[in-house]
């Protein structure tokens, strides 16, 4: 893929030599995890050919965009409005943060006690080794946590950022700060882009964005049957992808992956016998290529069949309601929608301890394995509610956290296998 891609590459400012080493580490991590797989949907090849091309086609395409007058946005959080993105005008991707990248110059500026999150993000970007980051004309944070609320008050020294903050409670109050900031990202979008965001330009943005929830909402409720017709990993992948693809094509791509997912299902057919124990993952989000811990749970003899994350549910679950009338009431309706999300960052947060519970009964789980990266204090503490709730419900939790470092793979490995044998 270098050689296709390494004027755009050098152009945006990459360190190539460090690029295509971890190209070469990415691919062969995603043979491990992916293409080792037995019996996977015929439609996960496109997301194949697209992890197989993810710093080079699509980023090709946001720099042709701008090429054409369009501005790119890139985020990092599901509180950030998509739709007011895309009413804009600009396109709209999500960053890179999953992988132990860059550490060493992040923790210059960084406690080393950061979650691994934060260092990803910041790591890829002073390393030279994240193209879509290179690419965006402007970055949109949000005030989820204390290290990113920080952390982008750093990164603004080395790129155009934009904080909106996100309230920590869902009272009245909360809610028209949580407006205004709405307001407030929409003006700076306008004003990025040159373009006035309209009541049809964000109603057209809020039926492609709907479109997109429901083709993942379909494969979330695919994953009910037993046995299970997607394994947990291509699930999860399928979820990661969805930040960073052309929505419009993605959905046609996860909609003929559900047709023929059905088709399994209506057959018979699973990645693994009916009755294989079944696990449901919840906590923090899982970013490309953080793929640790869905590798570990299947390579123990259990399916994933689902996460309650924002890579997973908690990005997809809700609609806006496209039913609003004007500009005034779309804005209500995306507020009411954002507002809905139950991040650990709320307190109190009883809506996330009763979806993990639906989720467990929809999916038909046997346990939850709840996953939170280390230092990052908002889902760690919040396990100790999830796993009250839990044990009242009669539910098997494995509580871990850990990090992007492959060193307790084998101390994971081990737990897990446990957890998994008391659920037979």
């Amino acid at each position: 893929m270098g050689g296709d891609y390494d004027e755009m590459w050098r152009g945006l400012g990459l360190d190539l030599p460090a690029h295509e080493r971890l190209l070469e580490l990415l691919g062969g991590y995603y043979r491990e995890v992916y293409l080792s797989q037995a019996d996977r949907p015929r439609a996960m090849a496109y997301l194949d050919a697209v992890m197989a091309d993810i710093h080079g086609g699509r980023v090709r395409e946001l720099q042709a965009a701008r090429a054409e007058g369009r501005k790119v946005v890139g985020t990092f959080c599901v509180f950030v409005p998509e739709e007011l993105v895309l009413a804009a005008g600009a396109a709209c991707v999500g960053l890179c943060a999953g992988a132990e990248v860059g550490f060493a110059e992040a923790e210059r500026l960084l406690p080393r006690n950061t979650c691994p999150l934060v260092k990803s993000f910041f790591g890829f970007r002073l390393a030279r080794l994240c193209p879509f980051m290179a690419a965006c004309d402007l970055l949109v944070g949000e005030t989820t946590c204390d290290g990113k609320k920080k952390a982008y008050e750093l990164l603004a020294d080395l790129a155009p950022t934009y904080v909106m903050e996100v309230p920590q409670a869902k009272r009245s109050a909360d809610r028209a700060l949580f407006r205004e900031e709405v307001r407030r990202l929409a003006e700076a979008l306008e004003a990025l882009t040159g373009r006035r965001i309209t009541a049809e330009g964000l109603a057209r943005a809020v039926r492609l964005v709907n479109r997109r929830r429901r083709a993942l909402q379909r494969l979330a409720r695919l994953r009910g049957a037993d046995p299970a017709p997607i394994s947990g990993r291509d699930a999860l992948l399928v979820n990661q992808v969805a930040f960073y693809d052309d929505p419009e094509r993605f959905t046609g791509a996860v909609e003929a992956l559900c047709d023929e997912l059905e088709a399994r299902v209506a057959a018979g057919r699973g990645v693994a016998p009916a009755g294989t124990p079944r696990l449901l993952v919840a906590g923090a989000p899982m970013a490309v290529p953080n793929w640790k811990v869905p590798h570990v749970v299947e390579g123990a003899g259990a399916v994933i069949v689902g996460e309650e994350s924002c890579i997973g549910e908690r990005h997809t679950r809700d609609l806006v309601d496209e039913a609003a009338a004007d500009l005034d009431a779309l804005l209500d309706a995306l507020v009411d929608r954002y507002l809905r999300i139950d991040c650990a960052c709320f307190t109190p947060n009883d809506d996330r301890l009763d979806h993990v519970v639906e989720m467990v009964r929809r999916t038909r789980a046997d346990g939850v394995v709840h996953f939170a990266l280390q230092f990052c204090q908002p889902y760690a503490i919040e396990a100790a509610r999830v796993r009250d709730r839990l044990d009242r419900e009669g539910i098997p939790m494995l509580r871990i956290e850990t990090d992007y470092s492959m060193e307790d793979v084998d101390a994971l490995a081990t737990r897990i296998e446990a957890f998994v044998e008391t659920l037979g």
